[in-house]
């Protein structure tokens, strides 16, 4: 079993934690629920902390000349300045955080479907983030940041957990900083990089490498550049498929004509679509403890978050 750090997370208090909803509701989210054991939660309601009740009549984002702001229309009040408020105190506080789940299409938490309005119009005329989910992208834009809804999808869920759990162990590296430390991240983590991004792999090869024998601050400061780059969009199916086809060179001369060639055909049932990486992966898997190969054991791509977490349902629902 992989030992990993607990990443920390902020959560919409509304999912699963309370009925805070502006309707007085709790928003069930099975997901949240079964990651929750694995995380260190730092749950908000940023509505609720800036003094708006439960249940409270609803806000909305309106677009005017001098940018957005967070209107109750009921009653005329005009909350942005509170929330902007909170925004930067309760971020400004949060010190080491590895990612977030918030509220989607919510006026306060959304990350980039939450409607907006054109003065008192009362159709949208656009969508965006939320006033507290904009200020979390512009204040974390290395974090792992996903809403519930987008995370029904498995592919985006795979990444916002793949992404999490990586800015975890690298916390934890910058916690007890060494060289030797950082080459074992890279060697792990070659694969996963090799399928997100193989030119920013190879660029923090040669920072590891650190010809020029630079302290590991600033080492760490240059491999973090590069790494949340690597990570900031889901590979493609493209690249998985060349990385899972690089493992299979590892093990391929103990395996028959007959298991090489179902493994083949599973890679193009991921490849056009029909079939989840999960797979391939589980296949692997089980050659690589036949086998006992070391160097594949390590590689956190075959298993980059607890595997409780490995829920195959798919909403289809994409960016």
């Amino acid at each position: 079993m992989r030992q990993r750090p607990k990443p920390i997370l902020v959560l919409s208090k509304c999912l699963e934690l309370d009925a805070c909803r502006y309707n007085g509701q709790l928003i069930r989210a099975p997901f949240v629920l079964t990651l929750m054991p694995f995380v260190e939660l730092k749950p908000t309601c940023p509505e609720v902390e800036i003094g708006l009740g439960v249940p409270r009549d609803p806000i909305r984002l309106v677009r005017r000349e001098a940018g957005l702001q967070l209107l109750q229309p009921s009653t005329g009040r005009d909350v942005t300045a509170p929330m902007q408020q909170f925004s930067d105190t309760f971020l400004g506080s949060l010190g080491d955080v590895d990612g977030f789940i918030l509220k989607s299409r919510s006026p306060s938490c959304g990350i980039k479907d939450t409607k907006v309005y054109a003065g008192k119009e009362q159709q949208p005329s656009g969508k965006g983030p939320g006033l507290f989910g904009g200020a979390v992208l512009a204040r974390f834009p290395d974090a792992a940041i996903e809403d519930e809804g987008r995370l029904t999808n498995f592919r985006l869920r795979h990444h916002f957990l793949t992404k999490l759990f990586a800015h975890a162990a690298f916390r934890e590296l910058r916690q007890r900083p060494s060289m030797r430390a950082l080459v074992a991240f890279h060697t792990e983590n070659k694969f996963m990089l090799m399928a997100y991004h193989q030119t920013e792999m190879r660029a923090m090869g040669r920072i590891v490498a650190n010809p020029a024998k630079r302290p590991i601050g600033p080492v760490l400061d240059a491999y973090a550049d590069h790494l949340w780059h690597a990570l900031a969009k889901p590979p493609r199916y493209t690249s998985n498929v060349n990385v899972l086809m690089h493992a299979l060179g590892y093990v391929s001369d103990g395996l028959t004509a007959g298991e090489k060639r179902h493994f083949l055909e599973m890679l193009d049932e991921y490849r056009s679509g029909r079939a989840t990486l999960a797979g391939p992966l589980a296949i692997l898997q089980s050659w690589i403890a036949r086998f006992g190969e070391a160097y594949l054991a390590q590689q956190t791509y075959l298993e980059p978050y607890p595997p409780e977490l490995m829920d195959l349902r798919d909403s289809g629902r994409g960016s």
